[in-house]
């Protein structure tokens, strides 16, 4: 899965346990009504691939859906979701605009045309 978006946090690396690192980034995804803050972790060597990452950076959050069952001291399970993030594409990719010889646009412009807007409602 992916996700692009806006960095708006990057933090440092934490060692959790003498063989555990994490790094957590916060991107914000505008591309939906409502404008969605996601954390997502990086573990292990993928910390390094915030190395260079930037506040206002646009990329690609390459990540997994991970989920997890905790039990606690006493005894109530509880489920945890993460993101781990395993790829950074930095800047957004925009596509080439197609060329076209005119026909689409004759095309839009004779529908607009031949449509009736005569004032009368179709209801």
């Amino acid at each position: 899965m992916e996700v692009k978006g806006t960095v708006k946090a990057v933090y440092e690396t934490i060692q959790v346990s003498e063989k555990f690192l994490k790094r957590d980034v916060v991107i914000t995804d505008a591309s939906g009504m409502y404008p969605q803050d996601i954390l997502f972790q990086f573990t292990q060597d993928k910390c390094d691939l915030l190395n260079g990452i930037n506040l206002n950076d646009e990329i690609t959050v390459h990540f997994n859906l991970r989920g997890r069952e905790w039990t606690s001291p006493q005894g109530e399970t509880k489920y945890f979701n993460t993101l781990e993030g395993w790829r950074i594409d930095k800047g957004t990719k925009v596509s080439q605009p197609i060329k076209s010889d005119g026909i689409v646009d004759n095309f839009k412009e004779e529908a607009i045309q031949s449509m009736d807007m005569g004032g009368d409602l179709p209801f």
